[in-house]
C-alpha cells in the first residue's frame, strides 16, 4: 500500500481555516437558536401566557407563598370569565400599599430577567393581586346563612378549596349582601381570614364598594408551574358553582 503524502503547509493551514469556520458557524447558529427561543418565550409571555410569582398567603392552600403560576391572556379579552377563575389583576385602587424598592445588583437582575422570559419568574407579581372569581356581573352575593356559607344567586356554595380559622364554620368574617355591576367581578381570596379580598374593602367601605373592573383582569392562572413539587392544574371548581348561573337573576 502506497503511502499518502505529507501534507504540505499550505494544505494544513486551509484545513486549520476550515475547521476555525466551523466552530464559528457551530457558535453563530447555537446562538441565533438561543435568541430565537427567547425571542419565541417572551412573544408567548407578552400576548398569550404570562408568569407570576405568588407573594402571599391570601390563595392558601391553592397557592402557597412563592410558587409560580401561569396566567392565560385570552382570559377575559377573548374566553369570558367563569365562577371558580383564579385571576391575576392589576390594583382597582387602593388594595396594595406601597410597595418597597428591591435593590439588586447587575447579575441578580440579568438572571431574573432570564428567569422571567422562560416562565420561572415575574418581576412585576408584587403590582398585581390574585383571587377567586365568586361573583359575574348581576350575581347577588350574600354571607352568611346559618351554615356559616355564602350564597350566589340564593345557591349556597359548599367551597372545599377554602382555609378557614379553626375556630369558626363561617367561610367570611363579615356578613355581606350585594350585587355585582356592570362589567365588573366579585373576588375572593382562598385563604378567607387572611385575605384583603373584595368582602374586606367592601366591609372597609372603601371607594370601589369591594368590586373588581373586569378590564383590570390580565388573565386566568391555569397552573403551578413552579416548583416541579407542586406542578398541578389549577381547578375552577364547576360542581361548587353548578346552578349558579342565572339562579335568582
Amino acid at each position: 500500500m502506497r503511502d499518502r503524502d505529507p501534507a504540505t503547509p499550505a494544505e494544513d493551514e486551509a484545513e486549520s481555516r476550515r475547521r476555525s469556520r466551523g466552530v464559528k458557524v457551530f457558535l453563530r447558529d447555537l446562538l441565533l437558536i438561543v435568541v430565537a427561543a427567547v425571542v419565541i418565550s417572551v412573544g408567548i409571555k407578552v400576548f398569550l401566557v404570562r408568569s407570576f410569582y405568588i407573594p402571599s398567603a391570601s390563595m392558601q392552600n391553592t397557592l402557597q407563598i412563592d410558587d409560580r403560576i401561569l396566567v392565560n391572556e385570552l382570559v377575559p379579552r377573548m374566553v369570558p370569565l367563569q365562577h371558580g377563575d383564579v385571576v391575576v389583576f392589576t390594583d382597582p385602587g387602593g388594595w396594595l400599599g406601597a410597595q418597597p424598592v428591591v435593590q439588586r445588583n447587575s447579575l441578580a437582575a440579568g438572571v431574573d430577567w432570564v428567569l422571567s422570559a422562560v416562565g420561572l419568574s415575574a418581576s412585576d407579581s408584587n403590582d398585581h393581586l390574585v383571587k377567586r372569581v365568586i361573583g359575574l356581573p348581576g350575581d347577588k352575593v350574600v354571607c352568611c346563612n346559618a351554615f356559616g356559607q355564602m350564597s350566589v344567586n340564593g345557591i349556597p356554595l359548599d367551597e372545599p378549596y377554602l382555609k378557614l380559622e379553626n375556630t369558626s364554620n363561617r367561610v367570611t368574617p363579615s356578613d355581606f349582601s350585594v350585587t355585582v355591576p356592570k362589567d365588573s367581578l366579585w373576588v375572593m381570596g382562598d385563604n378567607r381570614y387572611n385575605s384583603s379580598d373584595s368582602a374586606y374593602h367592601y366591609v372597609k367601605g372603601d371607594a370601589g364598594k369591594g368590586f373588581v373592573p373586569t378590564d383590570k383582569v390580565v388573565g386566568r392562572a391555569f397552573v403551578i408551574s413552579w416548583p416541579t413539587s407542586r406542578w398541578t392544574w389549577l381547578d375552577d371548581y364547576p360542581m361548587v358553582f353548578g346552578g349558579v348561573d342565572g339562579a335568582g337573576k
